[in-house]
């Protein structure tokens, strides 16, 4: 991972101190909330129901487990012991007091962290692949990629004050595992003809109040120009995006207003004054940034055979099958550490089990983790033969779930409980299903499933692509919840369709086992339940589910 510079640090540690001034004139009353409020938000503060949240920055998801560890002690001296996972790779405290934020802020630049950009009308944490740099099915390994445009978006004085906020996401596989096509930016590697890298760009993707599939403007960007590109789309951007309403201020409404023709015929516009110029990317530079990410000193190995262990332990050949991924080198694989078993809010994790966490990476992992933009953990290094002795130490932390994939590895906000934004609580919703749907071979048959849970209209918690997605919305001052069936994240990204009217939070549970009692009996062998609903459509789910209503 990225390794901070004597500059690097220089200029965290004076933005933590500039900081700490600004806080203090805020609490003298120097300064006005209005004057604060740009101030605040610029690193990563937010002002939520019951208390500030803070959003630390986890540049794509990489952390090693001396971050971890300070994450913990944060998580213990500052809040109520707990942190969470959000759906950008960052991790969020939602209890911090503001008088305690500089010291937070000092204790994170420490390890190379901060809070910088994490929220606010700016370039946000560009995001990509948990399994980046260790996936059997890579093209490329997207983490250099991903730094470069860290380091070019970082404090970039052009786009401080964009007219909202801008989120980009780099995929590197044959998979889209990073949800690019509902990025403001996603990207893609390609070889032409030649072999030659480029990428295929996507603008004008998004969730929230108006979801939209982007679309490819570009299908062979050169990457010696992708910072000139990427600059030239948001040049446009800040030319002619709405700042009149910030519901339209998105990308997106542009794009769709111009065309997605005419926006890329106006960034190529840009790029007559920019290609060649001082953001062509060298080979030299793309050297300096991927020296941070080469591999760990792996070992020769073979692959395991798994079939005794699995046939004396049918629990570990359970977990095996949901939480592991094939890695690029024999001997290895990549594991997922669940945070969502029942009862607890889905992405959260304790101090305590932050540090397990760091201690899992450091005899596991090379003393390396990821996050994900499904809310788990990943330690990505993981050799095989040591993999059943992981497995029992997960379970004796509870991270050992095994449900990556399933219906109750659910992307969930923080909802109502915390989020002033929100109209309607997540996470009660999240334990109401995950215990009704708590056998695990009933859980197994169902299969790959995404179920996504938003409190609001701006879709944290990503309802618009899950198979199965649900918002709360305000009825009258009571909490309500729609569903939609038929979204999906990944290639060929598709937006749920609205069931129908909502629903009370106590038929929630009843409302998706209804669903599932359809999936199961229309589905065919092999097929997943966004491919039941593909093949037979909404009606058959509408009439189940209205029909036992009424």
């Amino acid at each position: 991972m990225y390794v901070y510079d004597e500059y690097d640090q220089r200029i965290i540690e004076d933005r933590v101190k500039q900081f700490r001034d600004q806080t203090r004139r805020y609490l003298a009353g120097e300064l006005s909330e209005e004057e604060f409020r740009p101030l605040r938000l610029q690193n990563g503060l937010y002002v939520q129901r019951f208390a500030p949240m803070l959003r630390v920055a986890v540049p794509y998801g990489q952390l090693n487990s001396t971050q971890v560890r300070v994450l913990a002690k944060i998580a213990r001296d500052y809040d109520k012991g707990y942190a969470h996972i959000s759906t950008r790779q960052n991790v969020q405290y939602n209890w911090p007091a503001l008088e305690d934020i500089p010291d937070i802020l000092a204790e994170l630049a420490t390890v190379q962290m901060h809070a910088i950009q994490t929220s606010g009308n700016c370039l946000r944490n560009t995001t990509t692949d948990q399994f980046a740099g260790v996936a059997a099915d890579e093209l490329i390994d997207p983490r250099p990629w991903c730094e470069i445009i860290r380091q070019w978006t970082t404090f970039h004085p052009e786009f401080a004050y964009l007219p909202r906020k801008f989120k980009i996401a780099v995929n590197g596989s044959k998979d889209d595992r990073a949800a690019i096509e509902v990025h403001d930016i996603g990207l893609e590697p390609v070889h032409n003809e030649a072999g030659e890298l480029g990428f295929r760009v996507l603008v004008g993707g998004g969730l929230g109040r108006t979801p939209v599939v982007g679309s490819f403007i570009n299908e062979f960007l050169p990457w010696q120009d992708l910072i000139s590109y990427l600059d030239a789309i948001l040049r446009v951007y800040n030319r002619y995006g709405r700042r009149d309403n910030k519901y339209k201020a998105r990308i997106k409404i542009l794009v769709k207003a111009l065309t997605p023709q005419v926006f890329a015929e106006k960034v190529e516009a840009e790029m007559a004054h920019l290609r060649g110029g001082n953001t062509t990317l060298t080979e030299a530079e793309i050297e300096r940034v991927s020296r941070h990410f080469v591999d760990p000193a792996y070992q020769a190995l073979d692959n395991v055979d798994y079939a005794e262990l699995d046939q004396e332990f049918p629990g570990f050949a359970r977990w095996r099958s949901r939480n592991t991924r094939a890695h690029k080198r024999p001997g290895y694989v990549a594991v997922t550490l669940s945070l969502k078993p029942t009862g607890v809010a889905p992405g959260d994790l304790t101090d305590k089990q932050l540090d397990a966490v760091a201690d899992l990476a450091e005899r596991y992992s090379f003393g390396f983790l990821r996050t994900s933009h499904e809310q788990n953990i990943i330690l990505a290094d993981v050799e095989q033969r040591q993999l059943h002795t992981l497995w029992q130490e997960l379970r004796e932390s509870g991270f050992a779930t095994p449900n990556i994939g399933l219906l109750t590895d659910i992307i969930c906000c923080p909802g109502g409980d915390y989020c002033s934004l929100a109209n309607a609580k997540s996470i009660p919703i999240a334990e109401s299903i995950q215990r009704r749907f708590d056998d695990l071979d009933y859980l197994f048959d169902i299969g790959e499933l995404d179920l996504n849970i938003s409190g609001c209209m701006n879709a944290c918690g990503h309802h618009h692509v899950g198979h199965i997605g649900i918002l709360g919305v305000d009825k009258k001052g009571e909490e309500f919840y729609q569903v939609s069936l038929g979204g999906n994240a990944a290639r060929d990204a598709s937006l749920g369709k609205i069931l129908g009217p909502s629903f009370a939070q106590d038929q929630m549970a009843d409302v998706i086992e209804k669903l599932i009692d359809v999936y199961v009996e229309q589905r065919t062998e092999e097929e997943r339940f966004i491919d039941t609903y593909q093949r037979i459509g909404i009606d058959p789910f509408k009439e189940r589910v209205y029909a036992a209503n009424h």
